[in-house]
């Protein structure tokens, strides 16, 4: 079990509190995606979806996820545009399709769309691999030319990126969160990731770190050394060039099945030699 704490993260005061009666409304709008981001998003343990979504989260619009559909829903997301103009978040999942032919949604331009829904946005926050970098959509010669949720929204308008493929619940969570307690975005670094969730490479922060410093590796996936939890950096690990919280935050991911990290939250992870690298010798 987690010993993870969302509080910590976001340092509520008595004062913040007052906010939890005044939902963060969002809006969220996929693009060339599978869906897996929202999959995700359903499944938060600390604190857990429901939890979020009754007290500080209103989700006002989902293609996925909305109770209702068709000119309903619609007309009800222009009327947040209006209602909470500068208040609610935009988060996008997918990767941004450079025609309109690959996407339309409702009959219009999902570009379109996001850069409606982006102008007067508090902040937009892209979900998954996919809107923060491109992503599978994106990949090799994919005729999508795809690009990342930044090719389209304006300039002024705050953005963070919450990549993975799919990210982590508690993430994507403790961001809106984050907004809905302090106001704003949380601190980033460098790439417009949230720090607290992206400071370190899986590697940092491994379970079999031990093993990696005592030169205990697995040689294949079902040897005795990956039977006793070796490290698999030999098997083509990724967690030393993967910044994401998997390991920190004790969230079971690829290390904790016997699996290698793929390295999901970086920039064009699926063109970097597969799920897994090749095997590396250790001197």
């Amino acid at each position: 079990m987690s010993t993870y704490n969302w509080i910590d993260t976001i340092r509520v005061t008595e004062d913040m509190l007052e906010r939890k009666d005044q939902r963060l409304p969002v809006i969220w709008i996929s693009a060339l995606d599978c869906t897996g981001c929202k999959e995700a998003f359903t499944r938060s343990i600390e604190p857990t979806t429901l939890d979020a979504m009754l007290n500080f989260i209103s989700l006002e619009y989902s293609e996925l996820l909305s109770a209702a559909g068709g000119f309903q829903v619609e007309a009800h997301k222009e009327s947040i545009f209006e209602t909470y103009k500068g208040e609610y978040i935009l988060a996008v999942e997918g990767g941004i399709p450079e025609s309109d032919e690959f996407l339309m949604i409702a009959g219009k331009s999902v570009r379109e769309e996001i850069i409606h829904a982006a102008k007067n946005a508090k902040a937009v926050v892209a979900f998954g691999s996919c809107s923060s970098w491109g992503g599978i959509p994106a990949a090799g010669m994919n005729p999508t030319n795809a690009g990342d949720i930044r090719s389209v929204i304006p300039d002024n308008v705050p953005v963070a990126l919450v990549p993975g493929c799919p990210p982590i619940p508690e993430a994507m969570i403790g961001t809106l969160l984050h907004v809905h307690f302090h106001g704003e975005l949380p601190e980033l670094d460098k790439k417009l990731r949230p720090k607290a969730y992206y400071q370190k490479t899986v590697h940092m922060t491994c379970h079999r770190k031990s093993f990696f410093d005592q030169k205990l590796f697995a040689e294949s996936y079902d040897d005795e050394g990956a039977r006793k939890g070796y490290c698999l950096f030999k098997l083509g690990c990724k967690g030393p060039a993967a910044f994401n919280a998997c390991e920190s935050m004790g969230v079971d991911r690829c290390i904790a099945a016997g699996f290698t990290c793929i390295g999901c939250s970086e920039n064009g992870f699926w063109d970097k030699g597969g799920f897994c690298g090749g095997k590396k010798r250790i001197k």
